[in-house]
């Protein structure tokens, strides 16, 4: 047999869409700068208040959001910053996210970490740009561009390009990840103190 199921998987899996990112931490100056270049090169999409729930999940990230329109069950594959990672995405009624909290609590998933942001989002050509000023962690631009596994390298690439083409410096893995453990530790004093 030339073809198996096996293979046909593996194909699959690796001509499936997954969302590639690159990020960086900004300061404000850089966020007024952002805001002024992204209004002359992009189109504005829309600027939203969020609230971000993490539940313990034993691998991903499982998220319930809400802004003042709709809310959102997210689930995404792989590390939280992973340049790439499957996400699956569930649009809701916004009254539906008290009722997939206490749901979750019932079934016995823990709250790991709580986000508040203010996000604007861009369409640059065929990337997405946020601009995230989140409560008590910082400032972040991000690059997102939706593409196929095989090209996720390539991708990435581009989108960090993007973001230098932008004056911006790339953030090192390592200072996410460190400020991200922080603030899991400690999100409940920070959010209490701002």
């Amino acid at each position: 047999m030339l073809f198996s199921i096996s293979n046909f998987v593996k194909i699959k899996k690796y001509m499936r869409n997954i969302e590639i990112e690159a990020r960086s931490f900004i300061d404000r100056t850089e966020y007024k700068n952002l805001l002024k270049k992204l209004r002359k090169k992009s189109k504005f999409l829309a600027s939203t208040n969020e609230e971000t729930i993490y539940f313990k999940v034993k691998k991903g990230d499982l998220r319930l959001r809400r802004n003042a329109k709709q809310a959102f069950l997210i689930f995404k594959e792989g590390k939280i910053h992973d340049d790439s990672r499957e996400e699956i995405e569930i649009v809701l009624d916004r009254d539906d996210f008290q009722k997939i909290k206490k749901l979750f609590q019932k079934l016995g998933y823990k709250e790991e970490i709580r986000w508040f942001r203010k996000r604007m989002i861009y369409k640059w050509g065929d990337i997405k740009v946020f601009l995230d000023d989140t409560k008590g962690y910082g400032l972040i631009l991000e690059l997102e561009k939706i593409g196929k596994v095989k090209n996720q390298k390539r991708i990435h690439e581009l989108l960090e390009e993007k973001i230098k083409f932008l004056g911006i410096e790339i953030t090192p893995k390592s200072i996410f990840e460190n400020k991200f453990k922080y603030y899991k530790r400690n999100w409940r004093k920070i959010l209490k103190n701002k």
